[in-house]
């Protein structure tokens, strides 16, 4: 009783074991996913997304402008010019005795601050950071695109390997049964039942199909290679789990990623249309400047010193791009053929999906109908191939057509695991498609 225990619990942790190392399909696109370095573009976009709406709401911060001038003319206003344009000579010299050389300095500057508040843009910051955030939309779909390839990829080299797998299993147990006839032959021919040429014919095909075994293995290991640079992970021995059929639960269950990017794109072409339409909206700010140098804004004063003082002004200013309204029209219309454009492409992609999916529907039918039969046939094959040997055994039958049977039968059962992992591959398949 002690002992069935201990079997059992080795059994148990045996199965464990198995089951811890056993890969499935779901995993190795997760892990594809993580390790392909496309993932690391998300975060990229997520960054610039972060820095283009604020740029657009730094908008409404007061900007400072900070300018410095200094110039030197070669004439300035002058009060003598004023008296000599009276055309009263008495005039002109009493005022010439007492304001002598009342005027403008040549030499002039200032250090000047300018402050400017946006009051309302006409909508243009808001529509910079819808843009940002849809342009940010379209960017992950497209990355989206990209990975939901990538599981394509995986798929392909996932079943690849599985009916690599299933190939060597059904070669090995030929190559087996090869061998064993091969033992009985040389046996029959010791006991001169056969002739040597028969042991030579078993023996070339037990030869050449231990060739195509060491082929397979070969393809299955740069499969395994490939597959293992895609995830990032070492399957060398590693054990693929069959996945399981899905012909109950396929359907559509979300809209592929190619559709998001579509719709994507359409929504930033709706935010940039919007965005047009700011630019012929009229923009309110206020502003204050302040400045410190020569001529102040008092004239007189500055007539009669050259001293450097300080000055301001405050105020409200309306900018108003009429001209924008000339093109804006026809930026629009370009804007909506580019949504239609994305339509078409849309239509097409659609009705392609539509004929992708009739076809692996019938192939699911057709490897359903035919594998319906795959259990007979091999069954058949089989007992044909038992009797054939019982045959060649009594001398009845030649060596041909002993190898004959085997191959029949190992062809069957070839065919059988072939049609059976293009079913899995195929149902696969039509969910990646719906």
């Amino acid at each position: 009783m002690r002992f069935t225990r201990t079997i059992l619990s080795a059994l148990l942790l045996l199965a464990m074991a198995m089951a811890a190392n056993a890969t499935t399909l779901d995993s190795c696109r997760a892990m594809a996913r993580a390790n392909y370095p496309l993932i690391h573009q998300y975060g990229l976009i997520h960054q610039s997304e972060q820095f283009s709406v604020e740029n657009a709401a730094r908008n409404w911060i007061p900007k400072l402008y900070l300018s410095a001038q200094a110039t030197y003319q070669s004439d300035a206003a002058n009060m003598s010019d004023l008296w000599s344009d009276i055309g009263n000579e008495t005039v002109a010299q009493l005022m010439d005795k007492f304001l002598p050389e009342l005027g403008m300095k040549k030499f002039q500057g200032k250090v000047q601050l300018d402050l400017q508040q946006n009051i309302w843009d006409g909508g243009k910051s808001t529509a910079e950071r819808r843009i940002a955030r849809a342009e940010a939309r379209a960017n992950e779909a497209s990355v989206d695109v990209e990975l939901y390839q990538l599981e394509s990829r995986v798929d392909n080299i996932y079943f690849g390997i599985l009916l690599l797998d299933e190939q060597l299993a059904q070669m090995e147990n030929l190559h087996r049964l090869l061998e064993s006839n091969l033992k009985n032959a040389q046996a029959l021919l010791r006991n001169s039942i056969v002739l040597q040429s028969d042991v030579d014919a078993i023996e070339a095909e037990y030869l050449s199909n231990g060739q195509k075994i060491e082929q397979i293995r070969y393809s299955r290991s740069a499969f395994r290679k490939m597959l293992s640079l895609l995830v990032g992970k070492d399957f060398t021995n590693e054990t693929l789990t069959e996945p399981e059929e899905l012909q109950a639960s396929l359907k559509k269950e979300k809209e592929r990623p190619e559709i998001t990017l579509i719709n994507a794109k359409k929504t930033l072409i709706s935010e940039q249309i919007r965005n047009v339409r700011t630019y012929s909206m009229p923009q309110f700010s206020a502003f204050a400047s302040g400045w410190y140098g020569y001529p102040t804004l008092n004239m007189f004063k500055a007539m009669k010193s050259s001293e450097w003082g300080v000055d301001g002004v405050v105020g409200v200013k309306m900018s108003w791009n009429i001209g924008a309204y000339y093109t804006q029209g026809n930026r629009v219309k370009i804007l909506q053929l580019n949504q239609q454009q994305l339509d078409v492409q849309k239509d097409v992609f659609t009705f392609n999906q539509q004929l992708q999916t009739i076809q692996e529907n019938t192939d699911i039918m057709r490897l359903n109908r035919i594998l319906q039969d795959d259990d007979r046939i091999v069954t058949l094959r089989q007992s044909v191939r038992e009797a054939s040997e019982a045959k060649y055994r009594n001398g009845t039958i030649t060596t041909n057509e002993l190898l004959q049977h085997l191959m029949d039968e190992s062809n069957a059962r070839r065919a059988k695991s072939i049609h059976h992992i293009e079913l899995l591959k195929t149902e696969y398949e039509l969910q990646h498609t719906l």
